[in-house]
């Protein structure tokens, strides 16, 4: 596999910026992130906008993705001034999505029209769930009502691509409460929804309230009904499954998270954020201060970099890729990797086809949509 052409090397960069703020930390997060500090922002907005230009290079752009945390906490200003620096130190599409991750208590009409003004081209509401006690047990500082005006507002700024996030499998939902959300979603009409199942780290704080009050989490049976019904419903309201946990309109798929499930390549910049470009991976130190003082101190925030093997970049790509509705081409693979997908791995992969878990048709692998549910299982195959 030597000398393999570098597919992402040819395409446009997505740009991440992580902002790490948050103004309350919810009970089940596990992200890079902290209570938002006035004094702290504004350092850590001079150190990412200085990190962005020690990386002038001219490449092509044509996704920039605000991530946190919650960068809806920062001012239209200060995102527009951070775009800018993206447009100073690379070559950015004028058609380029530009994703801003939101809360909806932070909504007004005037930072929404503030963030459509500098640049912001794309909306991502997380919103979880549009039921008031399901947000209570979540610690989510919106109500169901907030999320609907907040959707609203949006709409009313000009934005003509919003995603919604919510959550399934949360403590004491049942298929109807799930469903209920669902419905809800649908009748406000996103370009694009995201659903993930609630998954519960080690440490959560959620944890010990889940046994305080009582709450479970409904059977697998369960979460596998409402994952299949909440699906169901979208495609009859005409959203189409491009991902495990992402649905979209037609043309209205996230450019920025197709990178990441389809060997894209991308540069992260702030604390913790982890980049992908030209055969190597590498991130940035997690803790906040640390990356402020090694970029106001002149020094590389990188905190460990590596070069990927060619048998490394062949796995991700099948790994990644399975995460996707249309799966894995594998003659494309085999033009690239000189590898023969079903050859190599054929015996241990044929046991999730006889279980209904995945379909080989045509030289493409992909997973049904029960198979989605056990992707982790299927994918080991390539770790």
């Amino acid at each position: 596999m030597a000398g393999l052409p570098d597919v992402a090397a040819a395409s446009p960069l997505g740009l991440y910026l992580h902002i790490p703020f948050c103004e309350a930390i919810c009970n089940y997060c596990n992200f890079n992130r902290g209570v938002f500090d006035a004094g702290v922002k504004q350092q850590y907005l001079g150190a990412l906008s200085a990190e962005i230009a020690t990386c002038r290079d001219g490449s092509r752009v044509d996704s920039v993705f605000f991530g946190g945390g919650t960068p809806s906490v920062l001012e239209p200003s200060e995102v527009a001034g951070l775009i800018q620096r993206c447009r100073s130190s690379f070559d950015v599409d004028p058609a380029t999505e530009i994703t801003l991750e939101m809360n909806p208590e932070t909504a007004s009409p005037e930072r929404l029209e503030g963030y459509r003004a500098g640049g912001i081209t794309r909306l991502s509401l997380g919103v979880q769930s549009f039921r008031d006690e399901e947000l209570r047990r979540l610690g989510r500082l919106h109500t169901a009502d907030r999320a609907v005006e907040a959707f609203g507002l949006a709409r009313a700024a000009g934005f003509d691509d919003i995603s919604v996030d919510l959550m399934v499998w949360l403590p004491g939902q049942t298929v109807s409460d799930w469903l209920e959300s669902v419905e809800t979603m649908i009748d406000l009409g996103p370009d694009h929804a995201s659903m993930y199942l609630l998954e519960l780290y080690p440490n959560a704080p959620l944890r010990e309230e889940m046994a305080r009050g009582g709450w479970t989490q409904a059977p697998d049976d369960t979460a596998a009904e409402m994952y299949h019904a909440g699906l169901d419903r979208l495609e009859a309201a005409g959203y189409r499954q491009y991902e495990i946990s992402n649905v979209a309109r037609p043309d209205r798929q996230s450019r920025h998270n197709l990178k990441y499930w389809t060997d894209g390549a991308w540069v992260g910049f702030g604390c913790g954020a982890h980049s992908t470009r030209d055969g190597r991976r590498w991130h940035n130190v997690t803790e906040t201060g640390a990356y402020i003082d090694r970029v106001e101190g002149g020094t590389s925030p990188v905190a460990s970099c590596r070069t990927l093997s060619a048998e490394e970049r062949l796995t991700d790509t099948l790994f990644l890729g399975f995460r996707l509705f249309e799966g894995v081409d594998m003659t494309a693979v085999e033009q690239r990797f000189g590898v023969d997908v079903w050859a190599r791995w054929g015996d241990e992969l044929a046991p999730f086809v006889d279980a209904g878990l995945l379909t080989r048709d045509r030289g493409r692998l992909r997973l049904t949509r029960s198979g989605m549910l056990l992707a982790s299982e299927v994918m080991c195959v390539f770790v």
